[in-house]
């Protein structure tokens, strides 16, 4: 059984208000772990038997290594409340979150929650978010997102995957961001453009679209640890396996790789 991993969170680790990163509670733990071998003996063994280690084969132990080399991997995206991460998440799409981390201290200290981003019209809320891409879209979205909230929940981001999908410019991605992240609840795999990328070199999915990718995906690791597999998908995406040039000779999980340069050519 592999080691148990969480999202960590240490709430003392910035002073009382200030912004920091996952503020919400821990991520549920790894709890169990599929069937299949898991150590790099029970790998080779696999692979005397098969040509190579399946993705449920490999699947924990990539899950436990990628926890060893980002113990404390986490949302990337700053913010204080569920309502400051839905909003940073919904300005992150075609956006880095670098970009979106710039422009939203400005965002929320005008626009602190959703009375306040009811109360105004999109063209409001342009000027705070134009650098982040798709500004009057995410404007507008921000502003009727808000109004919905105040409507239906009391100005409250609601917990369930269904009423946050009711929201304007909320898809699938946002909502398992909010719902992993703010209140711990493992809904789905988040599937972003690094996680598409190393499912398919990883051979976790031979699918490229996103909604066909997460199916795949939570699939192969226990519910508990869906969000702990995005995350750290998403680190070793944005450190080693990058879209362009990817660190192969180096990668600390090359063995686990069928798309390896060396595999490919028949050496590992």
């Amino acid at each position: 059984m592999s080691t148990p991993l969480v999202i960590p969170h240490d709430a003392t680790s910035d002073p009382p208000g200030s912004p920091h990163r996952s503020p919400g509670p821990e991520l549920q733990e790894h709890t169990s772990a599929a069937t299949a071998p898991t150590t790099s003996a029970g790998l080779a063994a696999a692979g005397r038997r098969s040509r190579f280690p399946t993705p449920r084969q490999r699947a924990p132990l990539l899950l436990e290594r990628l926890g060893q080399l980002y113990p404390h991997a986490t949302c990337s995206l700053d913010w204080r409340t569920p309502y400051e991460l839905l909003v940073a998440t919904m300005l992150s799409a075609q956006c880095t979150d670098e970009r979106v981390n710039q422009v939203t201290p400005a965002l929320f200290a005008r626009f602190p929650d959703a009375a306040a981003a009811a109360a105004v019209e999109g063209e409001d809320v342009e000027p705070y978010v134009h650098a982040t891409g798709f500004f009057r879209n995410k404007a507008r979205n921000i502003v009727s997102s808000s109004r919905l909230l105040i409507e239906r929940h009391a100005g409250e981001v609601p917990q369930t995957m269904e009423e946050l999908l009711e929201l304007p410019g909320v898809a699938r991605k946002t909502a398992t961001v909010v719902l992993a992240h703010a209140f711990g609840i493992n809904a789905g795999v988040t599937v972003d453009t690094h996680v598409r990328r190393l499912s398919q070199r990883l051979g976790l999915s031979k699918q490229r679209e996103p909604q066909r990718i997460e199916p795949d995906l939570m699939k192969l690791v226990p519910q508990p640890d869906w969000q702990n597999l995005s995350i750290r998908l998403i680190f070793h995406g944005r450190a080693v396996c990058t879209a362009r040039n990817p660190l192969c000779q180096t990668c600390p999980i090359a063995d686990l790789c069928p798309s390896h340069p060396e595999r490919r050519l028949g050496r590992r």
